[in-house]
């Protein structure tokens, strides 16, 4: 117990009641003041109320005003001095002040404005030395302490126009507690093994709890959105029946992220302008299966498995590039070749980080998500495919799907999936979609009567909506507020996620 706790005591036991602290100890700031005496309440030796009043005190120009006038009223008094008083001429007689005092005369009426840009007295001032000035008398009244008669509106008006500065001064009126006295025993805080042994604690008395606290947030990390969105995108293919791909590979080779998905070598897409390639090491080795690089080769020179090929020169060496994936069709093109060894009807996702060599704006970053789908069974359609769309999606809560015929190097028939957008009040992309072509296919060795359908979709776009972020910088990169990350609760894409 502090020495100013004590004396606290000692003072209302001696007067019964202690009406305001803030006289019998000024030196003391009334934070302090009522830690102190909280203290002493949760030990029930006082119980205390408190009482916040405010003082106003005049500022400099307040002051010169109780003692010269208003402003306003000062320049009454000079117009009707002279009679008439040009506009410009009122700085030089009343300096800064005579701006303000203009203003209020106009806005009570004293003065007006002739043609001739002159100010006069109004016909409704009869006599200028019975005006009242308010201004003033409201000061004086303050100065003495005297708010009766004084409303909050002219009191907040003359604070705005800084005549007077609000002070609060903060009041305890304290009596005595339930279990008074000036000895203060320590109240413990959690009973322990030794007590209950001994059984001292029969002897002790304990601090009440306090229920109502919400204690302190423990320090702890927290998912990112896209990594908790990813999650649920993840629980959507696992309870269709998905298997994860291995993604944790972002160099891959020309080969795979290009050839054996049939873009052609001389494709925009293969320029620096839209890939990232590697200095070092510049190029890779090729895969053991000589046969399918064969294939590669025949389909992309002049055709094979009833396609007719692109008609250039195909070169190995170009396939040996390294690049940063631009897709992670990449990884599924390399796990239909394995399929190949034992087809059999297979379902793979994968989720993961591709990059692009794009501008960077409010909806493009040099690198993003994929969420990629990959169906293979024997003779399906392209109707199963449209079906399955409807069912993926149907998980996410998104439903009434449109489809749209477009072109993708490595699959046909494709399709751009659509969904209506309420926000937007149109139809947006939402996906792309397709079912993997023959000759893709039939030279990995897969049976020709098996069928591939694929899709995919980003991860950022479905996170921006979700957590309302309109800029994707705001969601990766260094403008990322990690008071967002740590705020947002995980997403839930549809409230019947698994029904």
């Amino acid at each position: 117990m502090s020495d100013i706790q004590l004396e606290i005591l000692q003072k209302v036991e001696k007067l019964g009641q202690i009406d305001s602290t803030s006289e019998l100890y000024p030196s003391i700031d009334s934070q302090t003041m009522a830690a102190y005496l909280n203290s002493l309440k949760s030990h029930e030796k006082i119980d205390f109320s408190k009482k916040d009043t405010i003082f106003y005190s005049l500022t400099k120009e307040g002051n010169a005003i109780v003692a010269d006038g208003s402003h306003e009223v000062k320049l009454l008094k000079l117009i009707d001095q002279f009679g008439k008083l040009q506009i410009k001429d009122v700085a030089s007689h009343l300096g800064a002040d005579g701006k303000v005092g203009q203003a209020r005369a106009f806005k009570n009426g004293w003065i007006v404005k002739t043609p001739e840009n002159e100010l006069k007295v109004s016909d409704k001032i009869a006599d200028v030395s019975q005006v009242k000035d308010q201004t003033k008398e409201q000061l004086e009244k303050i100065k003495n302490n005297e708010l009766s008669g004084i409303s909050d509106k002219e009191v907040a008006d003359l604070k705005k126009r800084k005549l007077i500065t609000p002070r609060k001064e903060t009041t305890f009126s304290v009596v005595k507690g339930k279990e008074f006295s000036t000895d203060l025993t320590k109240l413990e805080t959690e009973i322990t093994a030794e007590m209950v042994a001994t059984g001292s604690y029969k002897d002790l008395r304990f601090k009440e709890f306090n229920f109502n606290s919400q204690g302190i947030d423990p320090q702890s990390g927290a998912l990112h959105p896209l990594n908790k969105v990813r999650e649920e995108f993840r629980q959507i293919f696992f309870s269709m029946g998905f298997t994860e791909m291995p993604s944790n590979q972002y160099v891959e080779s020309g080969f795979w992220n290009f050839d054996t998905l049939y873009v052609p070598q001389q494709h925009p897409a293969r320029d620096l302008q839209d890939t990232f390639y590697l200095k070092d090491p510049i190029k890779c080795d090729m895969p053991d299966d000589r046969e399918y690089i064969a294939n590669i080769k025949a389909v992309h020179e002049n055709g094979k498995f009833d396609s007719i090929g692109y008609r250039y020169n195909w070169k190995e060496e170009e396939c040996q590039r390294l690049v940063l994936r631009t897709h992670t069709t990449a990884i599924s093109a390399a796990m239909l070749h394995k399929l190949a060894k034992d087809p059999k009807p297979t379902r793979l996702f994968s989720i993961d980080r591709v990059f692009r060599n794009e501008a960077v704006d409010a909806t493009h970053l040099a690198e993003f998500h994929q969420v990629e789908g990959v169906l293979a069974d024997y003779n399906i359609t392209l109707g199963d495919l449209i079906q399955f769309m409807e069912d993926f999606f149907a998980k996410m809560g998104v439903t009434g799907l449109r489809f749209k015929p477009t072109y993708n190097p490595y699959t046909e028939p494709s399709l751009e999936i659509y969904s209506w957008h309420e926000g937007l009040g149109k139809w947006v992309e939402i996906g792309n979609s397709g079912m993997f072509r023959p000759e893709m296919l039939e030279s990995m060795g897969l049976p020709k009567d098996m069928r591939v359908l694929g899709w995919g979709l980003s991860l950022e776009r479905p996170t921006m909506i979700k957590y309302k972020v309109q800029n994707i910088r705001e969601l990766l990169g260094h403008k990322v507020s990690l008071d967002f990350i740590e705020s947002n609760p995980a997403a839930r894409l549809d409230e019947d996620l698994y029904e």
